[in-house]
């Protein structure tokens, strides 16, 4: 990617948010990493001097690197400031965009980096925004050389190149996967700042533009391959892990559906078909959430009730979403387990005739999902699109992770930095 004109390789942009600060700590780790051989010029950017100059203070005295604040750019901008934007995004090669609910604040970045020749990676878990910024933007980003690559946190590039991971790992053609994740917690439980709550109640609230935006498209389907994989109950019991599960509902599927839609139209591979879960442990928990669902339903249909949602998270999410967000003491213990289930076929055998003879179980395993998790996806992709350009679609472009990185030493790069990729047990029928 042309680095050279441009006086930082990377600028995280709303880095004083709160995901942005670990974002930012994320890439200070990467600027002194031991196989790193060139340098990382790199900003930070936001309305407010004082409050970057702090997140950079506090991320030198966690590392203990006294002289970060000096090394790293300050830029100042707004996003109601579009000028502001422009001059940003002149000075990075790839801004990393923390600024959300993107469906309010995303689009003029885009926009701005579009225009003015940067690539931008977001973390955006919002379908509605990602599909209508590959509608808006694809062939402007193409013109201009420009990746603009969505859900590039723990939604969704565990789920999206997990899914890349068994395809390459199957002894034949995968057909079908799908996927459970598991969140681990220690005794203080598990906690996400309302950020996330936000993006979940307007996106809930909008569901219809979304289905509109799908109708209008009008996509050719995507064939289908060996048997079609049957949607489980919204409550099922998944024997190999011992659990109950109710559908997951981040953005993977529809990330991982636009990835297999990119990889069977432009690479013509066999397309997988994919459905995603979340592990909920015992009756207890399934009552819990059922009736934490309700709620949310019903609260979120009116206008009032998407004004008390987002202002009590903590009461509506029974303690699992709140301002503060989660304690370092409740980082450190969590993890996630994403085991996927796959099925499909030998070499040589046909989909048409004959049932899948093929399983293959694989896991991706990470930190604490929401802030360890994502800030690492999030900096190994831009890196990655630094790094690997020769290794990239040709043009640019509006992109998934899987779409933009399939061929690519992102997983490698993940396995490193402890987001680990690996096979359980594959076997043929």
């Amino acid at each position: 990617m042309a680095t050279q004109q441009r006086p930082f390789h990377l600028v995280v942009f709303g880095a004083s948010g709160f995901t942005g600060q670990f974002v930012t700590e994320e890439v200070a780790r990467e600027q002194v990493s031991p196989e790193r051989r060139t340098s990382l010029p790199w900003a930070v950017a936001g309305r407010c001097r004082e409050k970057l100059q702090r997140v950079l203070e506090r991320a030198a005295m966690k590392l203990g690197r006294p002289t970060l604040p000096s090394e790293v750019g300050i830029i100042i901008c707004d996003i109601t400031n579009p000028a502001s934007l422009d001059e940003m995004a002149k000075q990075a090669a790839v801004v990393l965009n923390c600024v959300g609910p993107y469906r309010f604040y995303g689009e003029p970045v885009v926009r701005a980096c579009i225009e003015n020749g940067a690539s931008c990676i977001d973390i955006c878990g919002e379908p509605q925004f990602l599909e209508l910024i590959y509608w808006k933007y694809h062939e402007k980003a193409a013109e201009k050389g420009v990746y603009i690559i969505g859900s590039s946190g723990f939604d969704s590039i565990p789920a999206d190149m997990g899914v890349i991971f068994t395809t390459n790992k199957m002894n034949g053609t995968l057909t079908a996967v799908e996927s459970f994740l598991t969140l681990h917690s220690g005794p203080e439980g598990l906690c996400i700042h309302d950020g996330t709550w936000k993006s979940a109640v307007y996106g809930f609230a909008d569901k219809s533009q979304l289905k509109k935006l799908r109708n209008e498209s009008h996509l050719k389907p995507v064939p289908v391959v060996g048997p079609k994989l049957k949607r489980r109950w919204p409550v099922s019991y998944c024997r190999e892990l011992n659990s109950y599960s109710i559908p997951f509902l981040g953005a993977d599927v529809s990330v991982v559906k636009r990835t297999q839609r990119y990889l069977h139209e432009n690479l013509e591979q066999s397309p997988v078909q994919y459905a995603a879960y979340v592990t909920v442990g015992g009756i207890t928990s399934i009552i819990k959430l059922m009736f934490a669902g309700l709620f949310f339903l019903f609260f979120v249909r009116f206008g009032i009730g998407r004004q008390l949602l987002v202002k009590f998270p903590w009461l509506f999410s029974f303690g699992y979403f709140s301002k503060q967000g989660p304690t370092q003491k409740q980082m450190d213990a969590s993890s996630f387990t994403l085991t996927f289930f796959g099925q499909g076929y030998s070499q040589g055998l046909s989909p048409d005739k004959s049932k899948p003879n093929i399983r293959i179980c694989t896991q991706v395993k990470g930190p604490e999902a929401g802030y360890v998790a994502t800030p690492i996806a999030m900096v190994q992709a831009a890196l990655t699109l630094l790094n690997d350009a020769s290794d990239l679609p040709k043009a640019g472009g509006v992109f998934t992770p899987g779409a933009a990185f399939c061929r690519t030493k992102l997983i490698e790069r993940l396995n490193q930095r402890g987001i680990e990729f690996s096979v359980i047990s594959s076997s043929e029928v």
